[in-house]
């Protein structure tokens, strides 16, 4: 019986390892391309830019930072489905062309009640956890960027 649980086991890892590197295979999640830059929203202030750049860019600009782990399946499918999901409601890199997304007041509202950055995000993005103060600059400089 123990021989049995040990092969099963085996098998189990073998299977596993071969089910992770084929599907390094798929080509979804590859797609790391940075457009250019077409315009930005006329910002408030400096420090608004920066912390909209450091809480938001990755996934509402095409300045995104791609890190090591945006390389590897299935997380890299992950990253390139929210970073795409985010150019769409909100792209920063392309303000004049339709960038401010649906609604633009949509991301006053998200920061403010909390929902971005998201919680996920945030793990491996210590950087973009912003103190109470830096939440409430951001939302007063959004507001002032986006409705001015």
């Amino acid at each position: 019986m123990k021989n049995l649980a040990k092969r099963i086991i085996k098998i189990g890892l073998i299977t596993a390892v071969i089910g992770f590197v084929l599907i390094q295979f798929v080509p979804y999640g590859r797609n790391h391309s940075n457009p250019p830059v077409l315009s930005e929203p006329n910002w408030d202030s400096p420090q608004t830019r920066d912390l909209a750049q450091r809480a938001c860019f990755d996934c509402h600009s095409n300045e995104t930072v791609w890190p090591w782990y945006s390389h590897v399946a299935p997380i890299s499918w992950l990253v390139q489905h929210d970073t795409e999901e985010g150019r769409q409601y909100l792209n920063f890199s392309t303000w004049d062309n339709g960038g401010k997304g649906r609604e633009p007041g949509e991301a006053i509202e998200s920061v403010s009640e909390g929902w971005m950055p998201p919680a996920v995000y945030l793990l491996n993005h210590p950087e973009a956890r912003l103190t109470d103060a830096e939440t409430q600059a951001l939302i007063k400089g959004l507001r002032a960027t986006i409705y001015q």
